[in-house]
């Protein structure tokens, strides 16, 4: 028995509306998508020996700011985060002060770090690393981040997407023209650890 005309008709539309919708999905999710880096739930924070082994300082910089572009469909994206390096915080106000000084940070002359990079190594959808340049004190260098977590979902309250990840790195300070109490024996390695979390940008 033939079908009527209108069921065939509607059929087809039915059709090629779900073609339509799948191209716009397809399209959406190939398009990069910009996060802005929200700097109340992102905190980079560094550790540093202290008299050869001694002991070791702790910190964090409590003012950041940067953008994060993420293109699933291609497994590509990019990272720009500048620090406040003032807003550094060892919790103890002497150390502080004098981290500021031109022994280390100097944030009169130096008062910005600077981050840029490449999403890389994707798994499951995720980078896995950050191949980049990490600007500090004057100074630029290759620096690769090591992604040890990486997660995206629906912000509760922004009704927007949020990424959050956490972050490992390690670099040499006296590479960036701080040697400071290398002459005491201290270590110049700096172990960055690095908690961020980035909102989509409407």
């Amino acid at each position: 028995m033939r079908q009527p005309t209108r069921l065939r008709s509607d059929g087809k539309l039915a059709v090629a509306l779900a073609t339509l919708a799948a191209l716009a999905a397809t399209t959406a999710s190939a398009t990069p998508v910009t996060y802005r880096i929200d700097p109340d739930h992102t905190y980079p924070s560094f550790e540093a020996d202290h008299m050869g082994g001694l002991s070791v300082w702790r910190g964090k910089f409590n003012s950041s700011r940067g953008t994060v572009i993420l293109d699933r469909a291609k497994q590509t994206g990019s990272v720009d985060v500048s620090v406040d390096m003032a807003s550094a915080d060892f919790g103890q106000d002497k150390l502080n002060a004098y981290a500021q000084g031109p022994e280390l940070f100097d944030t009169r002359q130096w008062p910005k770090a600077h981050y840029t990079g490449r999403l890389a190594g994707f798994r499951n959808g995720a980078p896995t690393r950050v191949d980049g340049t990490l600007t500090l004190h004057g100074m630029s260098h290759p620096l690769t981040l090591d992604i040890r977590s990486f997660k995206c979902m629906p912000h509760p309250l922004f009704k927007r997407e949020v990424c959050g990840a956490d972050a490992l790195a390690t670099f040499q300070r006296d590479a960036y023209g701080m040697p400071g109490g290398k002459d005491y024996g201290f270590d110049m390695g700096v172990t960055l650890r690095i908690q961020v979390e980035a909102i989509q940008v409407p």
